[in-house]
């Protein structure tokens, strides 16, 4: 365990570290903040966390930078959630009430890009799944005598759609009928209940006239009720943004961020692995990424409810990242997300 001296000297380091990106000396943080420390004091105790492993002395400075294992302490110990800004809630709160994002869609998107704009990271966001989702009402839109439209809405609010082709032509009151058929015996279901049940809950008292949509339906119930798919769900932004950061005017960082990007599917798994608890932050910090190319970033996620959904919001950057500000913000807009439905 560490004393107060050295508990305060290390969230010191970091939050200097963090504002400066340059490895902090003992003068620095004796000019910095005001703790009756001397230089010499101060050096011996920043000595002290570096043989605990809490910091690194780069061979190239005199200055000292954080470990994994000192932000990790300071994440669980040392930080303090701090609020946003009035300023910064104003902007989340003007670009999530805009006439334009009223469908989820936009509001995620939107949401994304917000959040990528107030913290200068990749943000990642993960859209809810739909198997708990419960079914409110089917829609059948007849797109043409051969086409229909099938429009899913939960009770949520959240709407999925999906376009069947028929091989012979229907008719518009065969849709209704089958419309009122689906409703009755479909509605406050789950999806996942559907899809194992769809085939025994329309095998019976079944107009013969309606038997040729059924039999479609019978077959592609699978598709009209299957989970989003893990690399349709994902919304990533904030590529420029992230680029500012100092840590990629190295030309290996650059690259390695810009593999990362491209690459969804290192993306997906991070969030998956890093949104065990659904209702508290999230923070992976480098090495404890199974990744071994994400041994220089930190993520930190956080859960929105849809309705009895769930979805992710994520923020992926260098460990020299403000962990407290970022974790402001997620946690607001994620609030804001849930209460939208």
């Amino acid at each position: 365990m560490l004393n107060s001296r050295e508990k305060t000297i290390l969230r010191y380091v970091i939050h200097q570290f963090i504002l400066t990106a340059n490895p902090v000396g003992s003068r620095n943080i004796t000019k910095k903040y005001e703790i009756g420390l001397s230089p010499a004091t101060v050096r011996n105790i920043m000595a002290d966390l570096e043989e605990f492993g809490y910091l690194n002395h780069p061979h190239t400075s005199a200055g000292r930078v954080p470990t994994d294992k000192g932000y990790r302490f300071y994440v669980d110990s040392l930080m303090e959630i701090s609020g946003l800004t009035e300023d910064e809630k104003l902007f989340i709160e003007t670009g999530l009430n805009s006439e334009l994002v009223n469908e989820q869609d936009e509001l995620l998107k939107t949401s994304s890009m917000l959040l990528s704009k107030i913290t200068n990271q990749l943000v990642c966001v993960t859209y809810p799944s739909i198997e708990k989702a419960v079914l409110h009402r089917m829609q059948l839109v007849q797109l043409s005598s051969t086409r229909l439209l099938v429009v899913l809405t939960v009770k949520s609010g959240m709407v999925k759609t999906i376009t069947l082709e028929f091989e012979h032509a229907v008719k518009q009151n065969q849709l209704k009928g089958l419309e009122t058929i689906l409703n009755e015996r479909l509605s406050g279901l789950n999806f996942s209940e559907i899809r194992t049940s769809f085939k025994e809950r329309l095998k019976d008292r079944i107009d013969e006239s309606l038997r040729p949509i059924v039999r479609l339906f019978l077959d592609s119930s699978d598709k009209i009720f299957e989970n989003i798919k893990e690399d349709d769900k994902t919304i990533i932004t904030g590529a420029k943004n992230i680029l500012k950061q100092p840590e990629f005017e190295d030309l290996e960082h650059y690259q390695g961020i810009i593999e990362l990007i491209e690459d969804k599917d290192i993306i997906i798994h991070l969030m998956d692995k890093g949104n065990i608890d659904t209702t508290d932050i999230s923070i992976l910090i480098g090495s404890e990424h199974q990744e071994k190319r994400l041994e220089d970033y930190s993520m930190i996620s956080k859960n929105y409810k849809v309705g009895d959904s769930d979805g992710v919001l994520g923020i992926v950057g260098p460990k020299r990242m403000d962990y407290s500000g970022i974790s402001a913000a997620l946690i607001y807009v994620a609030e804001k997300i849930s209460r939208h439905y």
